[in-house]
């Protein structure tokens, strides 16, 4: 019979397999009903092996329902089903033991013969897609000793660079000067946006027991972040007036609200996709989202020389190679770095030439 242990939310099963192994894994459900008949299953399909060396078959939508019950509690379980619903589409009645590499390619060629309301479909959301059927397949293969190949490895496709639009100096004393005309706490908003390089809802979800004034920095937890790893944010003086404006709001009008964007009433403030896009077309900012504020805090800092890892750690990124995008916006500090290396090997006496002489006779005959 299905159990429950502490510390975990699901139905988990003990049964012994095909191979004599005692085998203990979760169901991944808190239903009672569906635990009981999946361990049914399983222990018939052991048995069905053990007895009559009889391997089950294992259907893309076992497979995918097993494992979105399993992860649903992932930050990105909304976007996990939308994705698992096309692949349904093409993958429905696929057994996934007989699952090839010109199955995957097919559905890569499918997927991008589409259009949605957006446009085409593009290759970065085909990985996406196809990087939750590889997830699952892996999580299948390590949590319930499935048997199923991963074709998918290795077949991603090529996507081209990410966009990345910023605002000029001048274009962002603009918005923020028409936004605090327009609606005060978009303007903070702005500010704190450019000033730390938060994401719209890691600061729009910021709470006031997680800014440290005297400190000069704010919290975010591993739940308010998209890597799931917590982040202290310093404040410059720019920032801190931000956050100084938005506490004399509070005190004059919802000194008990947690939020630090908040109505008068106190309630937390959902959103300001619509006041942004209405300052941007006062300003004349053509294709510039709320993102691209994180996008311009990184420009500008790079244009001002600070390291590349620096940039990363300050906006959370998981990986330096996502902070590189950004190189191509301060060339001349590459040309800074090959100007330097020049002049250390210049003092430094040393030649590849072996003298000096050597090295114009090379010249002379490359030339």
């Amino acid at each position: 019979m299905s159990y429950k242990r502490k510390k975990s939310p699901f139905w988990w099963t003990s049964f012994t397999d095909a191979n004599g192994k005692r085998v203990r894994r979760s169901l991944g459900t808190t239903n009672r009903k569906e635990a009981n008949a999946l361990e049914s299953k399983w222990k018939l399909e052991a048995y069905r092996t053990k007895q009559w060396d009889e391997q089950p078959e294992r259907s893309f939508s076992e497979l995918m329902l097993c494992y979105l019950k399993a992860t649903n509690r992932k930050r990105s379980h909304r976007r996990d089903l939308d994705a698992a619903r096309h692949l349904k589409a093409f993958f429905r009645g696929q057994v996934m033991e007989k699952l090839k590499s010109s199955n995957i390619r097919a559905y890569q060629e499918y997927r991008l013969g589409q259009v949605s309301k957006k446009g085409p479909i593009q290759p970065a959301t085909v990985n996406r897609e196809t990087a939750l059927l590889s997830s699952a397949i892996n999580y299948a293969r390590r949590e319930w000793d499935w048997d199923i190949p991963n074709p998918v490895v290795g077949r991603l496709l090529q996507e081209p660079e990410g966009r990345v639009r910023h605002l000029s100096l001048s274009e962002l004393a603009m918005l923020i000067r028409l936004a605090q005309a327009h609606t005060p706490h978009l303007a903070d908003f702005i500010e704190l946006g450019v000033q730390t390089g938060c994401r719209k809802q890691e600061l729009l979800g910021l709470e006031w027991d997680r800014v440290d004034f005297d400190n000069n920095r704010f919290y975010l937890e591993g739940q308010h972040t998209k890597s799931g790893k917590r982040r202290s944010i310093p404040l410059n003086d720019r920032a801190r007036l931000a956050l100084e404006r938005r506490r004399l709001f509070r005190e004059q009008y919802c000194p008990t609200s947690c939020w630090v964007f908040s109505h008068e009433c106190g309630d937390r403030i959902q959103d300001v996709k619509r006041s942004f896009r209405t300052v941007c077309d006062k300003a004349g900012i053509k294709d510039f989202r709320i993102h691209d504020l994180r996008h311009t805090c990184a420009s500008l800092a790079i244009s001002e020389g600070v390291p590349l890892a620096a940039i990363r750690d300050l906006l959370g990124h998981s990986s330096i190679t996502v902070t590189e995008r950004y190189a191509h916006l301060a060339p001349e500090r590459v040309q800074d770095v090959v100007a330097v290396l020049d002049r250390i090997t210049s003092h430094s006496g040393h030649t590849v030439y072996g003298d000096t002489n050597a090295k114009r006779t090379v010249r002379s005959v490359t030339h």
